[in-house]
């Protein structure tokens, strides 16, 4: 078993919230696969090793949130990828379903921190390149979800 296989991240100090987001990420995944409902889901991930080290409130609101806002959520975001939804992987779908959701209702996280936290779980859960493809569609969705925040940033 190598050093990767025991944690995506095993040397980073991830904070409680970036935990949170790592869990969401393993529930929407199991959601997107086995179509669960979000309920069981949850069930499922709060029993995981390590989650008692997670932001459980973050954690709740990311995964019921994404999967009840999912089609609106995609609907943001597919006029932005360059294939159909349904031939994302599933992890860069499960990345951009929670960086959308929190683009959108986590106001008070800076756009630039949503991108960077999506990119950190596409590198460390996703395939060699996915990380490039999720800042991309997740810079477009920011200027056009925050553009005054964007255009702010751009300023400095």
């Amino acid at each position: 078993m190598t050093e990767k296989t025991l944690h995506a991240n095993p040397s980073k100090n991830r904070t409680p919230r970036h935990r949170a987001r790592e869990f969401a990420l393993q529930g929407l995944y199991q959601w997107l696969l086995n179509n669960e409902d979000a309920t069981t889901v949850v069930n499922n991930i709060r029993g995981a090793h390590g989650f008692d080290k997670a932001d459980g409130d973050h954690f709740s609101a990311l995964l019921y949130g994404a999967i009840k806002d999912s089609v609106a959520l995609r609907e943001t975001f597919a006029p932005l990828v360059d294939r159909g939804i349904a031939e994302l992987s599933p992890v860069e779908h499960a990345v951009l379903l929670i960086g959308a959701f929190e683009l959108k209702n986590n106001l008070e996280i800076p756009y630039r921190v949503v991108i960077n936290e999506a990119v950190e779980l596409t590198k460390s859960f996703g395939g060699i390149d996915g990380h490039k493809y999720v800042n991309g569609v997740l810079d477009k969705l920011a200027a056009r979800i925050r553009p005054d925040e964007v255009a702010a940033d751009k300023k400095r």
